[in-house]
């Protein structure tokens, strides 16, 4: 293969591509601002530069030549050149910030040259703790300012949209915003206008940024030019803890980071994912998190919104289901996961054999388009068809029920449709609900099972690819064991957090669990043997063993605790 020299450290590469993208992707770090892989190289910012060289050889012989001590003479090039356009090339030599002294100093000059007229609010900024340009200044900036004259001015806090805010005085003209309304989401809402140090970009005259993926500026822009309009001041990076999960707004399942602070959702960003999502995240999925902190159900409850302890109200559905053992009508969810739709069909063929297990699609047209959204609002309709379940109309489902045939309806997971179809019930028939929030009308429920949704519990969910995703707890819930809490990210503030913290509000933890471990709860509790345990990695195996297209799918964090647990072992055999 192919070798290259980066600080006389040789490297190989198998395929052609760009110095500064290989450098990304082998840990060699590089400072750079305009540069992004999904979009088109500019080099306009002229952070990454470096200095390139290529071995002399003889003109005569074609033989290398070499210096008085044996290394290869280099012809290094005249001046640097960035890194983002520099090709790869064979025997390629090249000198960074940490063997080149003009290069450190080039950098140095180019922060400068950056800061002159960058107002300096790092302490009110929203991107303090996840800027580029703070973190560059930090590790190759000068050590102060050298500047005397008063900045330049531009527009603040002017609202470009719905939904993005820009600082124009923050803008480093690294165009990213721009280049990613005409090459991804093709909208082209964004330009840049004046010129000079007056620039910044904006839209046309009149013009709002409505884009329906405008925070993905926010999230690409390398300093705090442009900041979330719903997310403005509500929360430092550095107090809230991100953990990796993925979106439930559409049958695509993008990859996401979700962000929490005192148990409360506060902001979704995306994960790359280059098979699913690419980079991107759409706005009304980010923005759909409002739901995870409103009106959750908490606590079981029976009819007339009345709490029940657990152990007390698990034995009164007990009851209530085996007074209507082979007439209970089973209605499964898109929005449930892989796991929780297995147990719900075990428990159906326990319950009712031979009754059909069923969901209700999500299907707005028009709704998708070409680059991430899909008119299939849910995230697990694959794997619920995958499993057996048929999808059927809400006039359907009625048609069923009025029938007389079922004399109670057991209903998991679909918050939109029950809510829809609540007042067309048949009058009288009992109805037990796996809800995750308390939706209009709850009262009228025989009874309420509080369900944790994929931000509190492991699952899985298939998109319409056919990719099996998995999520893991990001939020507490009351009854959580000390395993999960293990596997929960923490941020400062939650790593130590007491009830008794003025910051900390307990009221925020939803007292839920996730529907697959109700389901055997009940049944356990009904003598009934699903062939299912309680705890999530074992029900996983099972179902990893069982069904073929979960066989791809990983936790990694599962995967780590597995290798800490091989290791325990080992180290205790061997003393």
């Amino acid at each position: 293969m192919p070798t290259i020299y980066i600080d006389g450290q040789a490297y190989t590469y198998e395929t052609p591509g760009k110095l500064l993208q290989y450098c990304l992707d082998h840990g060699i770090e590089i400072p750079f601002f305009c540069y992004h892989p999904a979009l088109s190289i500019p080099a306009n910012c002229r952070m990454c530069l470096i200095e390139t060289g290529l071995p002399v050889k003889d003109r005569q012989t074609g033989e290398y030549v070499r210096e008085a001590d044996g290394s290869l003479k280099i012809a290094w090039g005249p001046k640097p050149t960035p890194a983002c356009t520099t090709d790869l090339v064979p025997d390629l030599h090249v000198r960074t910030h940490r063997t080149s002294e003009t290069i450190r100093q080039t950098q140095q000059a180019v922060l400068e040259f950056i800061l002159i007229n960058h107002p300096l609010d790092c302490p009110i900024c929203d991107q303090a703790g996840e800027c580029p340009l703070q973190i560059w200044t930090y590790k190759y900036g000068p050590e102060g300012s050298r500047f005397e004259e008063e900045k330049v001015h531009k527009p603040k806090r002017m609202r470009l949209g719905p939904r993005v805010v820009l600082d124009a005085e923050r803008c480093i003209n690294c165009t990213r915003c721009v280049r990613f309304t005409e090459e991804v989401s093709k909208t082209r809402q964004l330009t840049i206008i004046n010129r000079g140090n007056l620039n910044y970009p904006a839209t046309a005259d009149g013009q709002p940024f409505d884009d329906p993926y405008s925070l993905n500026t926010v999230d690409i822009c390398p300093v705090g030019a442009l900041t979330s309009a719903d997310h403005r001041f509500k929360a430092r990076p550095w107090e809230m803890n991100y953990t990796p999960t993925i979106c439930t707004g559409c049958a695509r399942g993008c990859n996401t980071y979700v962000w929490v602070r005192d148990n409360q959702v506060m902001r979704f960003t995306p994960r790359k994912n280059l098979q699913v999502n690419q980079y991107w995240l759409c706005d009304e999925g980010r923005l759909d998190y409002a739901k995870y902190n409103e009106r959750r159900a908490s606590g079981l409850r029976k009819a007339g919104d009345i709490p029940v302890p657990w152990e007390e109200g698990l034995k009164a559905i007990t009851a209530l289901l085996q007074a209507h053992t082979g007439k209970i009508f089973f209605v499964g969810s898109a929005y449930a996961s892989v796991e929780t739709l297995y147990g719900l069909k075990a428990f159906a063929e326990k319950l009712s054999p031979g009754a059909p297990l069923v969901y209700v699609p999500h299907i707005q047209p028009g709704w998708g388009d070409d680059l991430l959204r899909r008119d299939d609002r849910t995230p697990n309709a694959a794997g619920a068809e995958a499993l057996g379940y048929q999808a059927v109309s809400p006039e359907t489902l009625l048609e069923n029920l009025r029938t007389g045939a079922y004399t109670l309806l057991y209903w998991v997971e679909d918050d939109v449709t029950l809510q829809q179809i609540l007042p067309q019930l048949p009058a009288g028939l009992p109805v037990v609900a796996h809800l995750y929030q308390l939706i209009p009308g709850y009262e009228q429920l025989t009874w309420v099972l509080p369900a944790a949704t994929h931000l509190e519990s492991f699952g899985t969910y298939l998109n319409f690819q056919g990719v099996a995703q998995t999520v893991q707890p990001a939020r507490q819930w009351r009854q959580m064991t000390p395993q999960d809490w293990f596997y929960m990210s923490k941020s400062r503030l939650d790593a130590a957090g007491q009830a008794v913290d003025k910051w900390r509000h307990p009221e925020n933890i939803p007292d839920c669990l996730p529907s697959y471990k109700m389901l055997v709860r009940i049944a356990e509790e009904m003598k009934l043997n699903l062939g299912l345990p309680q705890e999530h990695l074992p029900l996983w195996e099972k179902l990893k063993a069982t069904l073929p297209f979960l066989h791809s799918a990983t936790y990694p964090k599962l995967l780590r605790k597995e290798m800490f647990r091989h290791n325990q072992l080992a180290f205790a055999i061997q003393v």
